[in-house]
């Protein structure tokens, strides 16, 4: 058994959090991780801004102002690099990044990564390339978040769902073009189609709130277009999600040149929802061109893609089966196993 310790710097989230309701991916990840490292045994503390002390299943959470663990096996600097430099007895201490790593092209980022040799853990090939290979650091490594189990259960669907398509990301990651293309393409060749869209400031905490503005204006364009079949249905649970997801025929989702995974195309595909997405950043890594979606290489291929899986019951059909076959493997207790073998 290890002890481990991860510290976040970013907003207020603990443990219970992910079932309460709308949380981002990288807060997500870090609930989904330690569960898994406590699950397998390990001594597992977070410090970060939760609200107040919690120990829930086995990972103890404290505000990061509290005291620290004096030794720790492993200890995971999470997105903050003014948290590397915190437990200088770790044996082990490694710094996960999130955002492309461009970011770090500063001095007073470098010079940390430099004088602690932290190994560097990158959450998908696409994201590594962002940090260039002469920059400081120790070993990098590739370790992508998994996938919930609550999302790898789903059982091929007896029916055909209708044409609704869903879009489950940050109102500001592409939803604006995608509303311009469905009310002048999709929809048109599709008169019954729906799109709903599950998305919302609260998702992202602090960071939402300091971007609320700039995403309710692309919500309100969005709902002054029902009479197109857009429908807002704001941010969910994940258990609701899941129910949505199970009756869903398509995602749309355009991608983001600065996303570095995109769990919620991931979480869709788990689920049998083939997804139509464009060469932007990491989310060609999500998709199986033609077996569990479509890599659109224009907007005219897109919305030819979308329509199809629309319309094409045979074609869902085939997708779906196989993104349920392919597309679910990567669970947390690999990632958790895989951080497990960096304390040696």
């Amino acid at each position: 058994m290890a002890r481990i310790l991860l510290a976040d710097d970013g907003i207020v989230f603990d443990g219970t959090s992910l079932e309460a309701g709308p949380l981002g991916g990288v807060e997500s990840s870090v609930v989904n991780l330690m569960i898994e490292l406590a699950k397998r045994g390990h001594e597992v503390h977070v410090r970060n801004n939760c609200a107040n002390q919690l120990d829930y299943k086995g990972v103890s959470w404290r505000p990061i102002g509290e005291a620290w663990p004096k030794q720790v096996d492993l200890y995971i600097a999470n997105r903050g690099d003014k948290l590397i430099r915190y437990m200088p007895n770790a044996k082990k201490t490694v710094f996960w990044v999130h955002n492309p790593a461009r970011y770090l092209m500063k001095w007073r980022y470098l010079s940390k990564l430099w004088l602690t040799k932290p190994t560097i853990i990158f959450i998908g090939h696409v994201h590594k390339k962002t940090y260039p290979g002469w920059a400081p650091g120790g070993e990098r490594v590739v370790i992508p978040y998994g996938l919930s189990e609550d999302f790898c259960n789903a059982k091929p669907s007896g029916e055909v769902p209708a044409p609704r398509a869903v879009f489950t990301s940050n109102p500001l990651r592409s939803l604006d073009w995608l509303i311009d293309l469905w009310v002048n393409h999709i929809r048109p060749k599709v008169p019954i189609a729906e799109l709903h869209i599950f998305a919302g400031a609260s998702t992202y905490g602090a960071v939402g709130a300091a971007k609320g503005e700039a995403m309710e204006s692309v919500l309100r364009k969005a709902n002054s277009l029902t009479n197109h079949g857009i429908v807002i249905r704001g941010p969910v649970s994940k258990s609701q999600l899941i129910k949505e997801f199970s009756s869903a025929r398509c995602m749309l989702y355009r991608g983001d040149i600065n996303e570095t995974f995109c769990l919620a195309v991931g979480e869709a595909q788990a689920m049998g929802v083939p997804a139509v997405v464009k060469r932007y950043g990491s989310v060609v890594e999500r998709v199986l061109d033609g077996q569990t979606g479509f890599i659109a290489g224009d907007d005219s291929e897109f919305a030819d893609a979308a329509i199809k899986l629309l319309t094409d019951n045979e074609l869902w059909r085939h997708q779906h089966l196989t993104a349920l076959k392919k597309q679910r493997s990567w669970r947390w207790s690999d990632a958790a196993a895989a951080f497990e073998k960096l304390i040696g």
